[in-house]
């Protein structure tokens, strides 16, 4: 079939919306009529080279939509099952899988391979180029062949764009605070970034119980908006964070600190390592540049106040359990999920859309599709 994509043809370049041709769903695969895509930093990392991609690919990894075509043998799906995809798939039979660790299913080996999930290709440019979609998703497109590894139903009165925010934003950022730092009643937390990933982040850690929660990010707009969502103080940048934390612990500083930036570098490192207490963890979520290797750390401070340095990948969490549960939380009036989307775009937006993201106007961006 034909349909439309934001198609990336090189580091750099604007993203193309163009009409492509979507082979059938084949064995294990479904197809998706996509009714929303979360604009995340992360489809920012493969433009800018940051992460490494194979290209040309179909941008997108973070979205929502309705199974209207199955490949020979699914059972899992009917027609007419909305769904939100997950960028982690989950096989349910490895190791990971098998201990509930699905965030770290083997499956993720090939998430930067060419082509789907288990080789091929379903993406084809107009003059038959084949085209990888992002994290084995695409979901800046109308239309979706993906893996029934990567997709979990939801309930069909969920908001398009709000089952687009769980498969990858809100539920990463939101098990950096439950999750990986651990986060408990009367905790003091810092939160260093705040766009999707720290506003979940920022509801993690109010759901959780802390009763402090710093909001850390040089845009005054996210400062502002973060406490909307349950921060009780805000700073510019770590510096003046430090300082916040050290007069309201009297220099106990934070029982965790997460780091949520648009970007990870290593010299944050140092910085959330003096903010945090003895015993204290550092959670490091976003995405760093993969060539990447320095990293500013005082070993001898670190391992002497015996602290914890952690990574979290999608939130530290199975997406088959989390998934349903933030959305179950979101019904209840338990987070807010409507919120967090600043603006919407058409497909055809999909340049606008980053270019106001770089500019800090949007906690999330999301493209909606009729």
């Amino acid at each position: 079939m034909k349909t439309r994509a934001a198609v990336l043809r090189e580091v750099g370049a604007d993203w193309s919306v163009e009409e492509i041709e979507l082979d059938d769903p084949q064995v294990g695969e479904i197809l998706i009529k996509t009714t929303a895509a979360g604009m995340c930093h992360s489809d920012e990392h493969a433009h800018d080279g940051t992460m490494p991609v194979t290209l040309p690919l179909v941008g997108g990894h973070e979205g929502a939509g309705v199974v209207i075509g199955l490949g020979p043998g699914v059972t899992e799906f009917d027609i007419g099952d909305h769904i939100s995809c997950s960028f982690i798939p989950s096989c349910g039979k490895c190791r990971w899988c098998a201990e509930g660790m699905q965030n770290l299913c083997d499956l993720g080996s090939q998430l930067m391979d060419p082509g789907m999930i288990g080789g091929g290709f379903r993406h084809h440019t107009a003059a038959g180029e084949d085209l990888t979609p992002l994290l084995k998703l695409g979901t800046f497109a109308e239309h979706m062949v993906l893996s029934v590894d990567s997709a979990i139903k939801i309930q069909k009165d969920i908001p398009a764009g709000v089952a687009a925010l769980v498969s990858c934003g809100v539920t990463t950022g939101y098990g950096s605070a439950v999750n990986r730092a651990e986060v408990k009643a009367g905790d003091t937390v810092v939160i260093v970034g705040c766009g999707g990933l720290g506003h979940a982040a920022i509801q993690g850690a109010k759901v959780a119980g802390a009763k402090n929660i710093v909001a850390v990010d040089p845009s005054e707009f996210k400062r502002e908006s973060s406490q909307k969502f349950g921060a009780t103080h805000s700073a510019a940048n770590m510096e003046e964070a430090t300082a916040i934390v050290g007069e309201m612990t009297m220099g106990v500083m934070a029982d965790s600190v997460i780091l949520t930036p648009g970007v990870l570098t290593g010299d944050m490192i140092a910085p959330a390592q003096f903010m945090t207490r003895k015993g204290g963890t550092i959670v490091a979520t976003a995405v760093a540049n993969a060539m990447d290797m320095d990293v500013q750390l005082n070993l001898f401070e670190f391992a002497m106040m015996n602290k914890q340095l952690k990574g979290c990948l999608f939130g530290s969490t199975s997406p088959r359990k989390e998934i349903p549960h933030l959305l179950s939380m979101y019904q209840a009036g338990q987070l807010m999920l409507d919120e967090m989307i600043t603006t919407t775009y058409t497909l055809d937006q999909v340049n606008e859309g980053y270019v106001d993201m770089l500019a800090n106007k949007n906690v999330r961006g999301v493209i909606e599709f009729d």
